[in-house]
C-alpha cells in the first residue's frame, strides 16, 4: 500500500500527520523588510491527493484568508488522506495596502493578469513566479478565492474550462455553487497555469465590499471554508458526505456597463442568483435630482451574480455581473 509522503513547500515541510506553517521566499525590500508568501500545509496520515487553495491575489479580497483560517482550525490531519495547502495571502504588498494589486508596482499592478509572472521580471511578477514554481509542482487541483473587493459583491459564481475534472471540481464546492461559467478564464491567473501544465483549477468569487459587516463576513468566511470541506468530502480526503448544487447551471459572464453617469439604482425585488427574463429590469441610473437618465435590463435569460457596492457611477462603469445560462449541468457523482 502506497504510504503518506513528506510534502515541502517554499519553508514548510510536513511529514505526515503534521500541520507546518512556513513561507515561499521572494526577495528583500529596500528597509531590509523580507517579502514571503506565508504557507500551511496540512500533511494527512493517509496518502491522497494534493489540494492546494489560493486566496489574495488580489489584496482588497481578505475572504480566501478568512476561509483558510477556518479550514486550518478544522481540518485534522490525523483523519486526513492527501495535503490540504493553504496560502491565504498570494499578493502580500497588495493586502497590506487593502488594494487589488501592490501599488509601488504599476507595470504588473493586476497579479491575477501577469501569472506565473517572470523570475527577472516586476516585482509583482517575481511574486508570481515564485507562487507558481511551487503550486505547480505540488498541486493536483486548486481553486483560487474572489471576491468583489472594494468595489462591489459577488455571491457564488464559478469559473471553469468545461474539462470534465475542472466540473468536477466546481461542482464539488457544494450546496448553492451552481452558477458556474466558462467564458472569463484570465491568461495569466493561477487557473490557467494549471491548465497550462496539465492540471484541474477553479476561480471562484463569493464576497466583497457589501459583506464587510462582521456578521456578513463571518458569513462569507463560513461559507467558503464550508466549500474546501466539501471539496475534500468529494475527493474521499476526509471523512464526510459530499453535497452538490442543485440545479447547477451552464453560462457565460456579462459585465452589464453605465449608459450615464449619475446615480445606480436597482430595480425592486432584484435578488441575487434567481432566474430572470430577457428584459427584465435590474436597474435605472438617475442624476442627482432623481430624474431618470438610462436603465438597465437583463440581456438574456439568466441571473445577476455581482452589483456594485458604490451607487455612484460614470458612463462606461460597470454596474451588474450577469450570467447568462445556456442550461442546465447534467453532472451526477460517480458511483
Amino acid at each position: 500500500m502506497t504510504e503518506a509522503k513528506t510534502i515541502t513547500v517554499g519553508t514548510a515541510v510536513a511529514a505526515p500527520g503534521q500541520v507546518v506553517r512556513g513561507v515561499i521566499p521572494v526577495t528583500e525590500l529596500a528597509g531590509l523588510t523580507k517579502l514571503e508568501i506565508p504557507v500551511v500545509i496540512i500533511n494527512g496520515i493517509n496518502p491522497g491527493p494534493v489540494f492546494w487553495v489560493d486566496g489574495a491575489i488580489h489584496g482588497d479580497e481578505p475572504e480566501g484568508p478568512l476561509a483558510c483560517q477556518i479550514a486550518l482550525r478544522e481540518v485534522d490531519p490525523a483523519k486526513l488522506s492527501g495535503t490540504l495547502v493553504l496560502v491565504p495571502v498570494i499578493n502580500v504588498p497588495a493586502f497590506e495596502a487593502a488594494q487589488r494589486g501592490n501599488p509601488l508596482d504599476t507595470f504588473s499592478y493586476d497579479m491575477n493578469r501577469i501569472y506565473p509572472g517572470r523570475p527577472n521580471g516586476y516585482l509583482s511578477e517575481r511574486v508570481a513566479f515564485a507562487h507558481s514554481e511551487w503550486m505547480t509542482k505540488v498541486a493536483d487541483i486548486e481553486i483560487s478565492i474572489h471576491s468583489g473587493g472594494a468595489h462591489s459583491y459577488l455571491a457564488k459564481a464559478i469559473f471553469v474550462d468545461e474539462t470534465d475534472p475542472s466540473i468536477e471540481l466546481a461542482m464539488a464546492m457544494g450546496e448553492g455553487w451552481g452558477n458556474i461559467m466558462s467564458n472569463f478564464i484570465p491568461k495569466g491567473s493561477p487557473m490557467a497555469q494549471m491548465k497550462a501544465v496539465g492540471k484541474t483549477g477553479i476561480t471562484v468569487e463569493l464576497g466583497g465590499r457589501s459583506a464587510t459587516s462582521p456578521e456578513g463576513f463571518a458569513t462569507v468566511g463560513r461559507e467558503l471554508a464550508n466549500a474546501i470541506l466539501n471539496i475534500l468530502y468529494h475527493y474521499k480526503m476526509y471523512p464526510g458526505t459530499a453535497v452538490y448544487p442543485k440545479p447547477a447551471y451552464k453560462g457565460q459572464q456579462e459585465a452589464l456597463l453605465a449608459d450615464a453617469s449619475g446615480i445606480f439604482i436597482a430595480a425592486p425585488g432584484v435578488a441575487f442568483l434567481t432566474l430572470m427574463k430577457k428584459g427584465d429590469p435590474i436597474g435605472k441610473i438617475v442624476n442627482i435630482f432623481g430624474d431618470e437618465l438610462a436603465e438597465m435590463v437583463a440581456p438574456e435569460d439568466g441571473l445577476i451574480f455581482g452589483l456594485r457596492a458604490l451607487p455612484n457611477v460614470m458612463t462606461g462603469d460597470w454596474c451588474c455581473f450577469y450570467c447568462k445560462i445556456e442550461g442546465e449541468r447534467s453532472w451526477a457523482p460517480k458511483a
